[in-house]
């Protein structure tokens, strides 16, 4: 099958990534739009496997604040080198991700930032809600783990579906960002502010 530029095109604005990568994948996978798409993830996911080690200490501190003035967002993202902090592609990542924290409310950044206390309450409330079903004690640890997944889809950053394409989550935006940069990116801290509301300490 002819690889046509419309498609590699069509690749690229699904996936992110770079028109050489999309137009390999697609060749890859004889011109299937979906299985090359899954194949850039998974190499994305290889790449930020690879890189996760690598030391971040430049990037750039994200401002958004929503139209009305009424909520704002300070999100640090961190890279390896000054060129990527300065390149359109992070910056535009930047952005999103901070408009992803505006409208999504995250508490955290993944899943091991959570406290240890939280979590723990947490799934006993979901055992106790699964117990109150009547199902059987060997169904109720599996009902807790897939309450708990929901619970850091919504509380963690990278565990939350983006915005703005929810067939990905964060962390394949991320993943995919490592993957056209050949950097590690780390978005290590962010705080969301509401109008009247009172942070917490």
């Amino acid at each position: 099958m002819e690889i046509t530029a419309a498609l590699v095109k069509k690749l690229r604005d699904k996936t992110g990534a770079g028109m050489m990568a999309c137009k390999k994948a697609l060749q890859e996978k004889g011109g299937d739009l979906e299985a090359a798409a899954i194949l850039l993830r998974e190499q994305g996911i290889a790449a930020a496997a690879k890189r996760a080690t690598k030391p971040t200490g430049q990037g750039v501190v994200g401002v958004y604040v929503h139209g009305d003035g009424k909520i704002g967002v300070l999100v640090e993202i961190n890279c390896e080198t000054d060129f990527v902090a300065r390149n359109t592609d992070f910056r535009k990542f930047v952005k999103d991700v901070a408009m992803q924290i505006c409208s999504a409310s995250p508490l955290y950044v993944s899943r091991e930032d959570v406290p240890a206390d939280l979590i723990e309450s947490e799934r006993a409330i979901y055992r106790t809600q699964a117990a109150s079903t009547g199902k059987p004690e060997k169904v109720l640890e599996k009902i807790a783990d897939g309450k708990m997944e929901k619970f850091y889809e919504r509380v963690c950053l990278l565990e939350q579906p983006f915005n703005q394409d929810d067939s990905i989550k964060i962390q394949d935006y991320v993943n995919q960002l490592i993957a056209k940069t050949g950097e590690n990116i780390r978005i290590r801290r962010f705080v969301r502010f509401q109008l009247g509301e009172e942070l917490e300490q």
